[in-house]
């Protein structure tokens, strides 16, 4: 099919008397089986591409390329492809991708910073960066397509109901207000739930939700009073009796000085799904209640479904799946669009910047740092900012296996070693395709990453760079602070 050639060395192996420069090549699109081809390989010879570990939609080669000018293309499930977002021309076998690697005393002719830029295949060296590499080609989209893209998805979201994010089969948790922690903390890790909706029977209604937070402010609570946690301590504690010292820890009163708590964050199955998203970020929770009552006064509930972001990004993406080009916004590399928390570039400010961790801090100030940033989870990373692993607050529930809060204490344990403990957790909350870490790149489309997000257990996106797994910034479907 590729019958010219610019270069007749071999892509793996030692041009005589020529300096050959590790250049890494990177298809971020998905595929079962992909490979690279090209001018390098006479365009006989398909190099296996491998997926990257915990991102696999993505993969990735290295090969050694003389200097000079290079064509390439990929080899996916039986089909050429090329990569749009980085140079091509026309060549005799149809569309190529470009490159090219100079050497000594050598200029890249016909090209031009602007039209390189910084992509997904990164080479090691600094022949295709630019001056500064904090400067990407980033696709801009026009004011009428985003106009376009808001309109189509509220159009959506306003004529669907939380109804149609009910399963059609499963099961929801709820739990009494009169149980012990201890037996709450133990359901929450056996059932693999972050959270559960509250009933109070004396009532007749529910009347909040328990999750990871609570019992982060638990454990660092009865930890400041200079003793480690027993099982006695959780046992007499009640889930109302914790709410209302909650309250009074959060000093939050009514005129009478009594313990006044928040109403519960819930919809109707009737409710638009713009109005649920609404609720969940407004109230900065992970999940709303959907609660149906036949009777005008709300009495005799029922619990339906947790209500997510995850289900309505579902919800977009099975209703776009086959007309995503309608929706302008859906093409556009994440990287462009202001949402998510990113390590600051170089020379740029940041209003809240990427927490971290490393492997072996503390516990307990790992779960200080949870509350005190208001995020609901931290990428782990060495000491080179690779990514390692997350902690997140619905990690804690682990500590429920073998009562190890009964037996540990939070500045005695270090964060590689509460993931370790987490990792026999069955069945584990966060786990997708036996992953609990998930990555994505800064290129890729935000279609790709809703449909990611949208998966059941994925509810964060760690952005990595190519090959080293730097962590670049973090998004998320939700937030697991739940106020009630």
């Amino acid at each position: 099919m590729f019958g010219s050639t610019l270069d007749s060395s071999r892509g793996n192996s030692v041009a005589s008397g020529q300096l050959l420069t590790p250049t890494r090549f990177v298809w971020p699109y998905g595929g079962r089986r992909v490979f690279l081809s090209g001018s390098f390989t006479r365009w006989t010879e398909h190099v296996p591409m491998s997926p990257l570990e915990g991102c696999p939609t993505v993969f990735q080669v290295i090969c050694n390329l003389t200097p000079g000018y290079h064509q390439y293309k990929f080899f996916v499930d039986g089909e050429w492809r090329h990569d749009e977002h980085q140079p091509f021309v026309n060549g005799n076998g149809g569309v190529v991708n470009t490159i090219f690697i100079t050497g000594p005393d050598m200029a890249p002719a016909g090209f031009n910073q602007e039209t390189l830029g910084r992509s997904n295949m990164d080479v090691d060296d600094v022949f295709l960066r630019m001056n500064d590499p904090s400067q990407e080609s980033i696709p801009r989209m026009s004011g009428v397509d985003l106009e376009v893209s808001r309109h189509r998805i509220s159009v959506l979201l306003s004529t669907r109901t939380a109804y149609e994010l009910l399963p059609e089969s499963g099961k929801v948790i709820a739990l009494d207000v009169n149980l012990p922690v201890k037996q709450a903390f133990h359901i929450l890790y056996e059932q693999g739930i972050p959270l559960a909706p509250l009933w109070d029977f004396g009532k007749g209604q529910f009347v909040g939700v328990l999750g990871p937070l609570d019992f982060i402010l638990i454990l660092r609570e009865l930890g400041t009073h200079g003793s480690n946690l027993t099982e006695e301590e959780l046992e007499t504690h009640t889930i109302a009796a914790w709410k209302e010292g909650k309250a009074h820890i959060s000093r939050q009163f009514d005129g009478s000085g009594r313990p006044y708590p928040r109403p519960l964050v819930q919809v109707g199955p009737y409710d638009n799904l713009k109005d649920v998203a609404l609720k969940i970020l407004q109230n900065k929770v992970a999940a709303v209640p959907v609660i149906y009552s036949s009777l005008q006064d709300g009495s005799y509930p029922q619990l339906l479904h947790l209500a997510s972001l995850s289900g309505i990004l579902k919800c977009i993406c099975r209703y776009f799946r086959h007309s995503s080009s309608s929706l302008p916004i859906l093409q556009q590399p994440i990287c462009s669009i202001p949402l998510g928390t990113w390590v600051p570039r170089i020379g740029e400010s940041s209003s809240k910047p990427l927490a971290t961790l490393r492997p072996h801090a503390s516990l307990g100030s790992a779960l200080s740092l949870l509350v005190q940033a208001e995020v609901s989870s931290i990428p782990v990373v060495d000491d080179n900012d690779s990514l390692i692993d997350i902690y997140s607050r619905s990690d804690i529930t682990a500590l429920a296996k073998d009562k190890a809060y009964a037996q540990i204490h939070l500045d005695d344990m270090t964060v590689l070693q509460a993931l370790q403990l987490g990792q026999d957790a069955s069945p584990p909350y966060g786990i997708f395709n036996g992953q609990r870490c998930h990555m994505c790149l800064r290129s890729d489309s935000l279609v790709k990453v809703m449909e990611r997000l949208a998966n059941p257990g994925v509810r964060r996106l760690v952005i990595v760079e190519a090959g080293s797994k730097r962590v670049e910034g973090l998004k998320l479907e939700g937030n697991e602070k739940q106020k009630a």
